[in-house]
Formats: structure tokens, C-alpha cells, sequence
């Protein structure tokens, strides 16, 4: 079987430079990756560094190497079609089906799946024929991620800029790995926690646990890659942000609780990934503590944290809401899961078994996901985007 073919389109945005980095990673991890910038593009980058980067020829122009017919033959040989950055030129001509030149004339041609990342200024993407663009691109089946918010082209900040190279790699490579499977989780809303709290104790010190938000991540990842607007609630991870996901960084059980509650209610799904305290200190020292000779510290009192996740099953604003949860076990696991199950009031609840060299902080893990309905599925050791793909193929069969 040879390499993958990913064509990757370039539009005319200052983020061009940016698709050299996303160029270099889809080529190093074997595909064979040709480039079709637009005029535009090479005003940024010119053709001579996307050849060389590409190993493929470069062209803009449907009228160059004729004989081959490259307007048609490029998007029917790809397995992928990914344009980074996408204007909203582009995407307008994307939408209406022009074809003015090559990569256009690409994107009529292509059976593959295609993936939009578009940069641009606030304004333009807010703008409502932008917005009816990417609604039309999304209902036709095309993948479109949502930019990222930062710092834009001067002194400009919002919601408009390229998603970190890296991260567009990684749903290329999940959308990749899923064929011509589509995304199937498009329209919906979906919102995961990830990471673990943590609960002051004093300025410098606080109780936490071991978990790293390597799982929930790889499902805010996976969920995107299939369509879903995905919210985020991170908590002490540290991780980079995946592409097209909104982000909302808390550090504490409470806070978690906040930002969950507020995001919940328009939600599809909510899956409680965050290795949420059980309990925090009753008092909080607006100091730090210090040890005494001779004397042994003051006990810490421990009072209990709100249950997040049966607070949101027993609240749901629909009766379609699915809810999944998490639980971390280190004995009996699928007789505490099921218990938990039973407790919690979730449809989904994938059990795992967790210890100081298990699970946290690895990029693989090993569960099974208990159903309210008595089903159960294994997951077998693997990568932790796996088991992200096996809980939202048992979500997707849920929501019908």
C-alpha cells in the first residue's frame, strides 16, 4: 500500500508561513503531501520552498502540465484535502463552487474527506456571510475548524488565528485514520473535562491527584476531528490546546462545577473526564504554613466537594442529553463501576484501573465502558484517542 496523498491548499493569509511547519509533519510521519497554493499564497511563501519541502511539483494554474489534467486529477487521487490557512475568500469560493484556479478546481474534484482551517481577522469571520459559508461547507460534510483566539496580524487580538500547526496534524491524522467515515458528530455540542484539580491549602501548597488530562484531551481532539463544536473545561494540564476546540481553564472543584454548569445547558453531550477532588480543606490559610519546632502541624479538616457528575445527570435541561463519566479504580473495578453507574444516574461510565504506574500521566490506557442499558465494552490497551473514538462511537449510536 503506498503513502497517504494529502494535498495541502494554501490561501492568500500572512498564516501561510504557518502550513510550513504543518507541511513538515505531514510529510516526516509518510504522506505524500502536494502542495497547491493560490496566487495569493505565494506572495507569502513562494513555490519554490513548497517544493522543497514537498518533494511534489508546485503550481497555482490549471493550464500548467495540461496533458496530466491536474485540475481533475489532483482531487481525485487524494485521500485528504486540508487548506490551511483558509481565507474567507476561500472559504466563499468553497462554498459556492467556484473554480478560478487550481486548488478550487481541487476542491470540486476531491471524494475525500477536506479539512478547512481558517485564519482571518475577528471581524471577518464573525462576519454572517463567512458564518453562512462555514455552515454550508459543514452541511455538505466538510470538516471546518474553528479558529483559534490570539493575537492576529498588528496589534489585533480575537478569534481569527491559524490553529497551532501540530494540532491541525492531529486531525488530519484522526480524520485520516477514519477514511471516508465523515463526521458524524457534526451539529452537535459536546462538552469535556479534563485534568484534575486541585484545592488550596495555603499560597504555595494544595491537595491534588495524579491526573494529567491526556484522556479528556484525546476525546476533545477525537470529537472535533468528527464534526462536534467541542468545549473544553481543563483543569491544571498544562497542555497545548487542540485545534478548533473552545478552552476554559479552571483550577478548582468549584470552579469546574461553575464552568460545566454553564456550559451544559445547550450541550449534546457532557463527558466528565476531570479527575475531580472529593474533598478540600475546610479553611484556607491566606498564608503559608509554617512548621514549628517541636511541634507537630495542625490537622487539616476536610469538607466535602460538590458531585459533578450526578448533579448534572439528575439536572438535565433535555431528556436526550447523554452524560459519561469516568472512574478511577484500584480494586473490584467493573463492581465499583457498576456501582458508580447505578449512583451517578450517567449513561456511559468508562471504568478504569489506575495506580502510581497506570493510566496517568501514559498516553495509553485500558477500560471498559459500563452502559445504563447493562452493555459493556471493552477497550483493549492502546492509544488513549482509541478509547476517545470507542466512547464516541457508543455516543453517536446513543444519540441516534
Amino acid at each position: 500500500m503506498g503513502k497517504p496523498k494529502v494535498v495541502l491548499g494554501v490561501s492568500g493569509g500572512i498564516a501561510a508561513y504557518k502550513a510550513c511547519e504543518l507541511l513538515r509533519r505531514l510529510t516526516e510521519s509518510g504522506h505524500d503531501v502536494r502542495v497547491v497554493p493560490t496566487d495569493s499564497a505565494l506572495h507569502f511563501v513562494g513555490a519554490a520552498t513548497w517544493s522543497a519541502l514537498s518533494g511534489n511539483p508546485v503550481s497555482t494554474e490549471v493550464w500548467d502540465g495540461v496533458h496530466e489534467v491536474p485540475h481533475v486529477r489532483i482531487g481525485q487521487e487524494a485521500d485528504l484535502v486540508v487548506v490551511a490557512p483558509a481565507t474567507a475568500d476561500m472559504l466563499a469560493k468553497a462554498a459556492h463552487g467556484l473554480a478560478d484556479d487550481l486548488l478550487t478546481n481541487t476542491l470540486l474534484t476531491a471524494r475525500c474527506p477536506v479539512v478547512f482551517a481558517p485564519a482571518m481577522h475577528t471581524e471577518m469571520w464573525e462576519h454572517p456571510a463567512t458564518q453562512e459559508n462555514v455552515a454550508t461547507l459543514r452541511r455538505r460534510g466538510a470538516l471546518v475548524i474553528d479558529p483559534a483566539v490570539g493575537r492576529l496580524t498588528g496589534v489585533d487580538t480575537g478569534k481569527g488565528r491559524l490553529p497551532d500547526p501540530a494540532e491541525i496534524f492531529e486531525v488530519c491524522r484522526r480524520v485520516l485514520a477514519r477514511g471516508t467515515a465523515g463526521p458524524d458528530l457534526a451539529g452537535r455540542h459536546v462538552v469535556v473535562s479534563a485534568g484534575g484539580t486541585r484545592e488550596p491549602l495555603d499560597p504555595v501548597r494544595f491537595l491534588g491527584n495524579r491526573s494529567s488530562g491526556k484522556q479528556g484531551y484525546a476525546l476533545a481532539r477525537t470529537a472535533a476531528a468528527r464534526g462536534a463544536r467541542v468545549t473544553l473545561i481543563e483543569a491544571n494540564t498544562g497542555l497545548p490546546d487542540p485545534a478548533g476546540v473552545d478552552v476554559v481553564r479552571v483550577g478548582t472543584a468549584v470552579q469546574l462545577r461553575e464552568a460545566v454548569l454553564k456550559a451544559a445547558p445547550d450541550a449534546d453531550v457532557v463527558v466528565m473526564a476531570a479527575a475531580v477532588a472529593d474533598f478540600r480543606p475546610e479553611t484556607y490559610a491566606t498564608g503559608k504554613i509554617k512548621k514549628k519546632d517541636g511541634q507537630d502541624p495542625e490537622p487539616i479538616v476536610l469538607v466535602r466537594n460538590p458531585d459533578i457528575l450526578a448533579e448534572i445527570a439528575a439536572n438535565r435541561p433535555r431528556p436526550e442529553q447523554l452524560v459519561v463519566g469516568f472512574a478511577a479504580e484500584t480494586d473490584d473495578v467493573l463492581a465499583n463501576g457498576r456501582a458508580k453507574l447505578a449512583r451517578k444516574g450517567c449513561d456511559l461510565l468508562v471504568v478504569n484501573e489506575v495506580g502510581e504506574r497506570k493510566t496517568f500521566g501514559s498516553e495509553e490506557n485500558e477500560a471498559v465502558v459500563l452502559g445504563a442499558d447493562g452493555s459493556e465494552t471493552p477497550v483493549p490497551h492502546g492509544p488513549k484517542e482509541a478509547l476517545a473514538d470507542t466512547v464516541w462511537d457508543l455516543v453517536v449510536h446513543r444519540l441516534g
